[in-house]
């Protein structure tokens, strides 16, 4: 028996019936978040390819067993990791748009307004959330160019928020077609992955003039730069 399989005997056996004590609940809760904490970090950097689950597990310190007693294969691991923060960056930009398209009143929102209160919370959360969210956004900017499943991971956890910031835009461009409405979309998509993914490229780009991390001002200037290419898009056309 190995180290690891004698520090844990009880979460790899059967449990007993009845109600578990509080402090095990605890500790399961917490070997449950080691496991996602170790995989969020080692997916943001080497891909789901990249990544094993024997590597997860000793990454987390626990045995190989554990990660698949909690999660089963590979890609259910992904999946956990994916949906505990998305489930927060979803429900948070949900709620900004939908206070702000309640505060405004009637016929005065803006692009600009509206943009800015959907692309906080994932600022937010990169700025001052801790190293977690800053693996988070890195996945998920590999996700959403992967190929062969990003498409499907990125529907099935955020599109009910962006179809809900679309029928808020349909409100302040009544106009738009819907084609142009689901382009722009996809390039705003692109451009808030690649930022929040911080990959240093702007820095050496701009030769240190602009700075991948500072997400402040990358915020502002994606708003802007979303609004107006709403606009753009959208407008309609003239030569018709």
């Amino acid at each position: 028996m190995s180290s690891s399989d004698a520090s844990e005997p009880d979460e790899t056996r059967p449990a007993r019936r009845g109600r578990p004590s509080k402090a095990k609940a605890a500790a399961t809760g917490e070997t449950r978040e080691s496991i996602l904490d170790a995989a969020e970090d080692l997916f943001s950097k080497h891909g789901f390819y990249g990544v094993t689950i024997r590597e997860v597990a000793r990454e987390a310190g626990v045995d190989t067993a554990l990660v698949h007693y909690y999660f089963g294969a590979k890609r259910s691991l992904f999946d956990a990791v994916f949906l505990r923060r998305a489930e927060v960056w979803n429900n948070e930009r949900v709620d900004a748009i939908n206070r702000y398209a309640r505060e405004t009143p009637q016929g005065k929102m803006t692009l600009e307004g509206l943009l800015d209160a959907f692309l906080r919370p994932p600022f937010q959360w990169s700025l001052k959330g801790g190293p977690g969210w800053k693996h988070y956004a890195a996945l998920v900017a590999q996700t959403n160019a992967n190929p062969a499943f990003g498409g499907e991971t990125m529907a099935r956890y955020f599109d009910p928020a962006i179809r809900r910031l679309i029928e808020l835009i349909r409100q302040i461009l009544p106009d738009a077609r819907e084609v142009d409405l689901y382009w722009a979309y996809h390039n705003l998509s692109g451009a808030l992955t690649l930022t929040l993914g911080e990959t240093g490229r702007l820095d050496r780009l701009s030769g240190g003039l602009c700075r991948s991390g500072d997400l402040e001002t990358a915020g502002d200037y994606m708003v802007r730069f979303a609004a107006a290419g709403f606009r753009a898009v959208c407008a309609p056309d003239k030569s018709a």
